[in-house]
Order: structure tokens, then sequence, then C-alpha cells
């Protein structure tokens, strides 16, 4: 791929990317909020501006060297990174187990939201009358929607301590759940792996397929 093609790729994705990471950590903030953890709001993370939550490795380097590597390859690689974790004061909490369920929700929310909000900008470029700007927004709609559907889906398989790895330890009886946490420190090293096996795709692929379905469906695209 020749160096304008990267340059156009990674500005294309730069904007969901970006948003996608740090609006899902701050969707956990204003949630924890909600529910009586002031933590996140005293640290000024509920907040929208991306500076509050760019993680410099998972925000930024990482994201990049994987759509790089996947374009030099000729693939689809499996975009994902991360932000600064928002602070959650667990024992803050007005009911800990059943609001960390809420909490954690949160994030894989706001990438749904902000996948069917990419969706509406792709079906308003193909309805309006085409000009210079019609490509530029379609790519990056459709680079929205691609990133958001697969952090939301990423984030809720059951792993500790991924987003649904908290919803399914709120969803255990209290000492199921204590042994399921136990399992925590082994959560990254098992999503690494799944990753770098090919595996993690082979687990998504379906269900973001499914999910570019009922998003088509709902939005005549």
């Amino acid at each position: 791929m020749e160096l304008t093609q990267l340059v156009q790729t990674v500005a294309i994705y730069a904007l969901p990317v970006l948003f996608a990471i740090t609006l899902h950590e701050a969707a956990h903030g204003y949630v924890a909020r909600h529910f009586g953890d002031m933590t996140a709001y005293a640290q000024g993370r509920i907040s929208l501006n991306p500076a509050r939550h760019i993680d410099l490795v998972g925000t930024i380097i990482v994201p990049v060297a994987i759509l790089v590597l996947s374009k030099l390859a000729g693939g689809a690689g499996l975009l994902f990174g991360w932000a600064k974790p928002v602070p959650v004061n667990y024992s803050a909490l007005r009911r800990p187990r059943q609001h960390m369920m809420w909490v954690a929700a949160a994030g894989p929310g706001a990438n749904l939201a902000m996948a069917l909000a990419w969706a509406a900008v792709f079906k308003l470029g193909d309805v309006l009358p085409a000009n210079y700007f019609t490509q530029p927004i379609l790519l990056m709609a459709k680079a929205g929607i691609d990133v958001n559907l697969i952090l939301m889906l990423l984030n809720l398989l059951p792993i500790l301590p991924l987003d649904g790895g908290r919803i399914v330890a709120g969803l255990l009886p209290s000492g199921l759940a204590r042994r399921y946490a136990k399992l925590e420190p082994w959560g990254f090293p098992i999503l690494l792996l799944l990753l770098f096996s090919s595996a993690l795709g082979v687990i998504l692929a379906p269900m973001i397929s499914f999910s570019y379905r009922v998003i088509g469906t709902v939005f005549q695209i």
C-alpha cells in the first residue's frame, strides 16, 4: 500500500477510533456517578473531551499499528484499543453488585449508540446530493460503524476484566461470583492468546455480521 493510501486510511479511522474508545470510558464514569460513586467525576473523567481519556499506547499506537499492519498485509485486522480506565470505587456504589453491572454495560451501550449515530451519518451521506465530501463522509461513517461494533462486542465477552465479565460477575450468586473474580488475572493473557491465534476474530465475526445486518435493515443501507 502506498504511503498516501496509508495516511488516508489513518485519517478516516482517527476520529471514529478516538471517540469510540474515549466515550466508552466516559460512559462508565457517568453511570457510576448516577449510582453514587463520584470518583470519576472528581477526577474530571466524565467529559466529552478525548484528551482526558487518551492513553498513548492503547488509544493511538496500538490501533494505528493494527490498522497499518492489516492494510499492508492486505487483510482486515481486528481493530481494537483502550483508553485510560475510568476509576470506579465499587464500595461507593449504592448497591455495589447490581450497580456495577450497569456501570460495566454503559461502555458497550455507548459504542452501540455511536454505531447507530454513524449509521445515520452514512444514510444521510448516501441520500444527499453527491459532492466533494460525500466519499470521505461515507468512508468515515463506515469506519465508525466498524470500530464501535467491534469494541462493543469485544467488551461484552464474558472475560474479566472486560465489561462482559463484570456483568457476568454481577449476575452470578455471591459465592460463584467470588470464585469467578479470581480468574481476572488470567483475563488479559487469555484475550491476547485469542487475538494472536485469530480465534478472537472467529468468535466475533458472526456477531459482527449479525449486527451489521440489523443496522442495515434499520437504516436501509
